[in-house]
């Protein structure tokens, strides 16, 4: 089992199911919503519990998915999210394990908007834009 929480420890989130992979997204929205020029998000399988309080946003994505991002309404920290339709995994900010030895990234998206003197691991996959 796995816990990722918040900056203030109100909102976690606590993770029984398998990691599905880890990945890192250059997108401009991933890079407004983190405030980062890129996110990092590890994907589990079900079943996870949330808890605390969370305040949502929910956005379309450019191949028109629908994501809803859940954030702590004290401290604000965007803790995970959910793809509409995908009530199986969850994918949850990397940041909030704050564990450095968190299983590195295996694949990128949205390259063409990663920060040029950004330098990725040589044994990544990459996407110029989203997979699906």
């Amino acid at each position: 089992m796995r816990v990722a929480m918040c900056s203030c420890e109100q909102l976690r989130i606590r993770l029984s199911g398998q990691l599905l992979g880890v990945g890192v997204c250059h997108c401009l929205a991933c890079q407004r919503r983190t405030g980062s020029v890129f996110a990092t998000l590890a994907s589990f399988a079900a079943p996870f519990e949330i808890i605390g309080s969370a305040n949502h946003f929910t956005r379309t994505g450019d191949q028109g998915s629908v994501f809803t991002f859940f954030f702590c309404p004290h401290c604000g920290t965007n803790l995970f999210h959910q793809e509409e339709g995908e009530v199986d995994s969850i994918a949850v900010a990397v940041g909030g394990f704050a564990d450095p030895d968190f299983s590195a990234p295996d694949v990128t998206t949205y390259d063409v908007r990663r920060h040029r003197w950004l330098t990725l691991a040589s044994d990544i996959t990459v996407f110029e834009r989203d997979p699906d």
